[in-house]
Order: C-alpha cells, then sequence, then structure tokens
C-alpha cells in the first residue's frame, strides 16, 4: 500500500516501490506468472511486462530474494526460471521472451500450486497479464501477498484484472496508466 501511496496519480515508476522490511532471517520467494499469449503482443504490453520484470528481478537481487517465473501463453504454461535466489544480468534471458495463442492462465496456476506447497518462505505471487482471460480463477492456497499488474491497454477495457484482485484479496496495479 506505501507504494501506490507514493504513486498517487502519477504512472507507476521504480522509485515508487516500497517493500515491507520483514523480520530478521525472513526470507521471501517470488513467484510471477508472465501472460505470454498473443493479446499482451498488441500496443507493446508484453514488452512493458518485460520490463517490469526485469525491475522486479533487480530489486529481489539487491534483497538477496527468490524468484521464479512461470510463462503462460498459446496451449499451456512452462517454468521461464525455476525458483532459485534472484541472480543480475537477467537482460539475457528476459529479452528473447515471445508470446502467442491464447491466456491459459490455469495452466499456470496448476505449476504455481506445486511450488506454492512445502515452501518454507514468505510467497508473493506477481500476475502480469492484460486480463483478457475466459474466467476468473479461484484464489491458488498456499500464497502470503498477491500482486496484479494490469497491462490492460485496450480501448475497450474489460478490467478482469481489478475483478481478478478483487477476488483474490490482492494489491492490484496498473503501470504507466492514468486511471
Amino acid at each position: 500500500m506505501k507504494t501506490l501511496a507514493r504513486k498517487g496519480s502519477q504512472a507507476l515508476a521504480v522509485d515508487h516501490f516500497r517493500h515491507r522490511k520483514l523480520p530478521a532471517g525472513a526470507s521471501v520467494l517470488h513467484l510471477v506468472l508472465l501472460d505470454m499469449s498473443s493479446s499482451m503482443l498488441r500496443a507493446g504490453k508484453l514488452a512493458r511486462a518485460k520490463g517490469y520484470l526485469l525491475a522486479l528481478m533487480q530489486q529481489a537481487y539487491r534483497d538477496r530474494e527468490h524468484v521464479g517465473v512461470i510463462g503462460f501463453g498459446g496451449l499451456g504454461a512452462h517454468w521461464v526460471q525455476q525458483p532459485a535466489k534472484a541472480q543480475t544480468f537477467n537482460e539475457s534471458w528476459i529479452a528473447p521472451l515471445g508470446g502467442g495463442g491464447g491466456t491459459p492462465l490455469e495452466s499456470g496456476l496448476r505449476l504455481l500450486s506445486s511450488a506454492l506447497h512445502g515452501s518454507k518462505r514468505l510467497i508473493h505471487v506477481w500476475v502480469m497479464t492484460d486480463g483478457r482471460l475466459a474466467q476468473i480463477p479461484e484464489r491458488p492456497q498456499g500464497m502470503d501477498l498477491c500482486t496484479i499488474v494490469d497491462f490492460e491497454l485496450d480501448g475497450l477495457r474489460l478490467r478482469r484484472c481489478e475483478a481478478l484482485a478483487e477476488q483474490w484479496a490482492a494489491q492490484w496495479i496498473a503501470p504507466g496508466s492514468t486511471r
């Protein structure tokens, strides 16, 4: 919430981020669900999402946190990066990520559920999407925090990211938006 308060009505920028300090010894695992569907290719949405992912990876590296990235698009989902300690120099694997096909968020959630169970870390799930989903799925069990990063830039806004955030009791942010 401090991030949103700092952002105000401005477009979200990296310097707006505020992170809650965790108790000494606490460990965070960020699990990112990255929408790589064809709708994300329009209006540079996937490019913006990759930039946002890069900023998240840089912050996780500075904070010595762990990150895993699941890409979903086309007919399914796959691990782009298995959960591990965040590394520096992420441009080499983020830049070539492409997209196409449908928006199989459910496939991504199945992969996510395997990572949620049994983790001893605080789990922060990030969903980076334009919300072009067939339906809003149930909230996954086992995540401690969730942020929906809304890249819906289309003229006709469906506002499914906002609905997803509300149903999942998640934080909703729209980088670069004036909404």
